[in-house]
């Protein structure tokens, strides 16, 4: 009996450890962000440190992405236009694309929010090793206090009311 208790325990651990390693994230929530500068695709500077005592949306996206694809549309449609003021800033990070792959991407889909490359993911390294889209929360003095990977319409939901809380 007490071998098969040893057993279940190390198989459960085990499949508790698979298990936050499959998400990929470096951070947990109430970490604080990594710092990193980038800049748009439009040529403004984005640098975390310049953004404390607002409320701050960092996605990470790629443009083969099938799970991506669905969530920026539905960001531009009921996230961004919601919350965009002086108080929230977002950035939706192309990890793998040059700028100008990034431009060419947005000419076809007409994105209003800030677009920024991660060519060498030299950014997403810092917040996680695998796994698009990506989503951090950040509160205004620069925490995560929310984070999600995939997409899926309750955690979108999720992030709206967390935003929303925190503004």
């Amino acid at each position: 009996m007490k071998k098969l208790f040893i057993v279940l325990i190390s198989i459960l651990a085990t499949i508790t450890l698979f298990a936050k390693d499959y998400q990929g994230s470096l951070l947990k929530n109430g970490d604080q962000a990594p710092t990193f500068k980038l800049q748009t695709i439009d040529g403004k500077e984005f640098s975390i440190a310049d953004l404390k005592g607002k409320v701050v949306l960092v996605n990470f996206f790629a443009t083969w992405c099938g799970p991506c694809m669905k969530e920026l549309p539905v960001v531009q449609g009921q996230l961004w236009p919601k919350f965009k003021n002086d108080n929230f800033v977002m950035v939706a990070i192309g990890r793998e694309h040059t700028a100008a792959e990034l431009k060419a991407f947005n000419q076809k889909k007409g994105f209003t929010f800030p677009l920024a490359a991660d060519p060498k993911r030299e950014v997403y390294s810092k917040f996680a090793s695998q796994y698009i889209p990506r989503n951090y929360v950040l509160d205004k003095s620069g925490k995560i206090i929310f984070q999600s990977v995939g997409f899926t319409q309750k955690e979108l939901e999720e992030m709206i009311k967390i935003i929303a809380d925190n503004l």
